[in-house]
């Protein structure tokens, strides 16, 4: 099939109602292979999504709670200080906005702590992020400082410690039969080992969904490097950055330059 045709013609979603496995992904926000981690993720997601249903979880090593700060209702903006427990509370805090609405959340974090070198333990920089990623942001500050988050996060600690899993990032398959135990998989591999234990459990040959145009890719997924856009379009990078260039030159798309990486975003549209 002619790649070109993959970035521009739309894919009909897979008509596929029920999905055997349940995938819980355990991830520390402030783990760096858990930011190596994500473009394999999305890539699991665009080809094989049909198969699974994802809950991302959190599994963090992080000091006592500022309790006095969530819990101050009458102001949450004078929360404005640092904490290392901050950036998951606001990943939760995220997901109360949605499920696709948290993980472009997390994704943007593990991209202004990992590329940007921005400090996610702030509380400011997180409202920075909502709104990059188009939160309610005042929805955000409620929640953030609300008890409903930190019982949520409880929820998410629970789930590692019930699993036993001690590291992040750990994957954790569960397929349809509720009496077979859970396979667990700590640390990070090659998006080929993950796609091969799909398959095992599955016990059939996986399809790949074919990807979704790239304006659809880049409203999932905000920001994507060159590389990842190649490796989903199985075309060379030197490619992928041809067509991204057009799209730039049609004012589609949007190029930026974060140390030595190389993002593109979708345009936002002015009214």
């Amino acid at each position: 099939m002619n790649r070109r045709i993959l970035l521009d013609n739309p894919i009909s979603p897979s008509s596929a109602t029920t999905r055997p496995i349940e995938l819980y992904v355990f991830i520390d926000p402030l783990c760096t292979d858990c930011w190596l981690l994500q473009p394999i993720l999305r890539k699991l997601q665009i080809q094989y999504e049909r198969y699974f249903t994802l809950r991302i979880a959190l599994r963090t090593s992080m000091p006592a709670m500022n309790m006095k700060c969530l819990e101050t209702n009458e102001d949450p903006k004078a929360c404005s200080k640092l904490h290392p427990s901050f950036p998951s509370i606001a990943v939760k805090a995220a997901e109360f906005q949605g499920k696709r609405a948290g993980f472009r959340f997390l994704s943007k974090m593990l991209e202004y702590s990992f590329l940007k070198s921005r400090n996610v333990s702030s509380f400011s920089v997180l409202v920075e992020i909502a709104k990059k990623v188009n939160l309610d942001v005042d929805e955000f500050i409620r929640d953030f400082s609300s008890k409903n988050v930190l019982r949520a996060l409880q929820v998410d600690l629970y789930l590692a410690s019930e699993m036993e899993v001690e590291t992040a990032p750990t994957f954790v398959y569960f397929n349809e039969n509720i009496e077979d135990e859970g396979l667990k998989v700590s640390g990070l591999y090659t998006f080929a080992v993950y796609e091969q234990i799909l398959e095992e459990l599955l016990g059939e040959s996986l399809f790949p969904d074919l990807p979704p145009t790239l304006d659809d890719l880049l409203h999932r997924f905000d920001t994507l490097t060159t590389e990842e856009i190649a490796d989903i379009y199985r075309i060379s990078e030197k490619s992928a950055e041809r067509e991204l260039k057009k799209r730039l030159l049609q004012q589609h798309v949007e190029r930026l330059l974060v140390q030595d990486t190389t993002l593109w975003r979708r345009k936002p549209t002015t009214l």
